[in-house]
């Protein structure tokens, strides 16, 4: 069966579109708090009822920038994860990748660590976080069946410990006091935990 795509159609999509365009720009340019529906609708040039109508409210705008983060987040992950190599490579592939798109999309990676106080958006980001914590679990499995990592080790447990941990590291980038670290103090430090995690992670 053919789906008609109507005019109509393609225009709500491409409005929808800009709007969470906008609010990406709002976002990159201002931090979670310079997302407002006013913001969105100015920039968008359309009227807030509209960003209602093709989004939602507040909530639901950003959960369509988060959704459009971790697109962009995956098509850093899925290489990682699926390229050969042992378990214990592919984790440190995953963690460079995981560190290059922090640092390539701030804001973007800030949404999904830190994501905004609305139960709505909360809940989003969280079952989107997992769905990326359960390829590096998947990951820490393979290596504990075969016998390279720990054999006590939970998979899932370790795969949350360490996603929490280095968006810690990374959490560095945006504090505000005499602690923050820049780029090349980050790659030290991710050197640095990568390190005594893989020694942690391998089997005796």
């Amino acid at each position: 069966m053919t789906i008609k795509v109507t005019r109509t159609t393609r225009r709500a999509a491409a409005t929808r579109a800009a709007i969470v365009d906008a609010a990406e720009e709002l976002l990159a340019s201002g931090g979670p708090d310079a997302v407002t529906l006013e913001g969105i609708a100015e920039r968008a040039d359309v009227a807030v009822q509209t960003v209602y109508n093709r989004v939602g409210g507040r909530a639901a705008v950003l959960i369509a920038v988060a959704e459009r983060a971790l697109e962009d987040n995956r098509t850093y992950m899925d290489d990682a994860y699926a390229a050969p190599g042992t378990p214990a490579e592919r984790i440190r592939a995953a963690s460079a990748a995981y560190v290059r798109f922090a640092a390539e999309r701030p804001h973007q990676f800030r949404l999904l660590a830190e994501p905004p106080d609305e139960p709505a958006a909360l809940e989003r980001v969280a079952a989107l976080v997992d769905e990326q914590n359960a390829k590096l679990a998947a990951a820490l499995a393979d290596g504990v069946a075969d016998g390279s990592l720990a054999a006590d080790l939970d998979p899932v447990t370790t795969a949350t410990a360490l996603w929490a941990a280095m968006n810690g590291v990374l959490g560095l980038s945006w504090r505000a006091d005499r602690l923050r670290a820049d780029a090349s103090q980050l790659t030290e430090l991710v050197t640095a935990v990568e390190r005594v995690v893989l020694r942690g992670l391998l089997a005796r």
